[in-house]
């Protein structure tokens, strides 16, 4: 059995973030578990042609550790993850990491105030804090179709791209148009025969201001670090301020709203497509994309859209509910991910065997997205209500970060055996998150942001600036305090 004082579980954008801080404030006394043979998270798993950020990265990267050397405005999935890997190394977080090790069960010791990890090779680790840093976004989520099994053809997740299958002169069946689907779509219809792309829900366009980065570029980010944290500070602004019109008021949206209708006149010409392609629900309201292909890609003489429901996928393609068959040679579902579904097989069983699974039985809670009553010593990173409609991910996690490291400072005191927040400071804490979002345009529609209930477990209702405000300082007195 081995021990240490915290355990990390996922070594994606979260568990690295708290790792550094770990590591910045002296606390060296950490393990990193990871089921893959190598670090990265989203960015390791997701690799289909033109896979990007949607933020840009003079954002979407450290506070404390800017790049110069970003090659464009909004770098590829290579690029970032090459990023996080050399931010690991440089903070020698990665000499703590144990590969090809999935954690599937916790279980906390009230006596001794530690939890047990059992792991998929067998080994058990004991530590005194257990922090889940799995993200929202790795579990691929696959559609409930009847029939797939039977495809006759290649068929697989764009989180899980096989490079393997040849796609040149294919008809490609494309099953989704989400975040995925707009990045891989224009690039896979270059050497496909017919790409169509089956879609449920339009999604709202927005143009991407991609720009290249000169020598000169990166000779100002390297000598005058200003001139790139400007950039990163006039982007948080323009998230800030959208975050803002899509939570208190929406009239807010109608500029972006007529952009992307302006998008839509441009790049495509024939108005029944445009009709087709045209969202019917409010801006923001199912997550807003970003790019500067997707829409002249659909109007290629090579890629259709389907709009009629699938109702079944044969051997031979795919059959929609007009009763047509369409034949397809490859199936890829850009289907996105089951976000929802925080615990993804983890079983975690608290005081008294408490199984948290039950307590999540009808959605996802914590206080400040981290911790849960009677799980003590538990914190999750990217955890419920910590999403973003806009803005970088990683500032969140930089702050969720700061808050556990202070509760790891505390909890290395021998007086302490463990720190359970109260119940009456989470009930009131999600009482007041689920009234601020039942406001937001993100209960106008059916996402991934929501529950079958209309409950949703995934947002953070307000600006990052008052999360970073509410996170800033461990309250002691949100926690019941156990002694060793």
């Amino acid at each position: 059995m081995s021990t240490a004082s915290v355990l990390i579980a996922g070594s994606g954008f979260g568990g690295i973030a708290l790792a550094i801080e770990l590591k910045r404030a002296g606390l060296h006394e950490f393990t990193v578990l990871e089921r893959a043979d190598e670090l990265g998270g989203v960015w390791r798993e997701n690799t289909y042609p033109g896979a990007a950020c949607d933020i840009p990265s003079p954002l979407y990267s450290f506070s404390y550790e800017p790049n110069p050397d970003w090659p464009r405005r909004y770098s590829g999935q290579a690029d970032i993850h090459a990023y996080l890997k050399r931010v690991a190394a440089k903070y020698g977080v990665d000499r703590h990491i144990r590969f090809g090790t999935e954690v599937t069960s916790a279980s906390f010791d009230e006596q001794r105030g530690l939890w047990t990890v059992e792991t998929s090779t067998g080994e058990t680790f004991e530590a005194k804090v257990f922090v889940p840093a799995t993200g929202q976004l790795s579990r691929p989520a696959q559609p409930d179709i009847p029939g797939q099994d039977t495809f006759a053809g290649p068929s697989f997740h764009s989180a899980r791209w096989d490079h393997d299958v040849d796609l040149t002169g294919k008809r490609v069946a494309v099953i989704g148009t989400g975040a995925s689907a707009i990045q891989f779509v224009p690039e896979i219809r270059k050497t496909a025969a017919q790409v169509t792309v089956y879609q449920r829900t339009p999604p709202y366009i927005m143009a991407k201001n991609d720009t290249v980065y000169r020598p000169w570029h990166r000779f100002l980010f390297r000598h005058l670090p200003a001139t790139q944290l400007l950039g990163r500070l006039r982007i948080w602004l323009l998230a800030e301020y959208a975050t803002y019109a899509m939570t208190r008021h929406g009239t807010l949206t109608k500029p972006f709203e007529l952009r992307t209708a302006q998008l839509r006149r441009r790049h495509i010409k024939d108005p029944e497509l445009r009709d087709r392609i045209t969202p019917d629900y409010p801006m923001g309201c199912k997550r807003i994309l970003f790019t500067n292909d997707y829409l002249p890609a659909l109007a290629a003489p090579n890629v259709e859209v389907e709009t009629k429901p699938i109702t079944e996928i044969t051997p031979a393609g795919v059959l929609t509910q007009d009763g047509v068959e369409h034949p397809a040679d490859v199936l890829i579902y850009g289907t996105g991910f089951a976000a929802l579904d925080f615990l993804d097989g983890l079983e975690i069983r608290g005081l008294g065997g408490r199984d948290l699974g039950e307590v999540w039985s009808r959605g996802a809670r914590a206080h400040l997205g981290m911790t849960v009553p009677g799980f003590p010593n538990l914190f999750w990173m990217y955890g419920p209500n910590t999403n973003l409609g806009a803005g970088s991910i990683i500032y969140m996690l930089e702050r969720q970060a700061r808050y556990i490291r202070q509760a790891v400072e505390h909890l290395s005191r021998p007086s302490v055996s463990y720190l359970d927040v109260r119940p009456e400071v989470e009930q009131r804490y999600d009482e007041e998150i689920q009234s601020r979002l039942a406001g937001s345009v993100w209960t106008g529609c059916t996402s991934w942001y929501r529950q079958d209930d209309g409950r949703v477990s995934t947002n953070w209702p307000g600006l990052v600036s008052e999360y970073h405000l509410r996170t800033r300082r461990l309250r002691l007195s949100e926690f019941r305090t156990v002694g060793g």
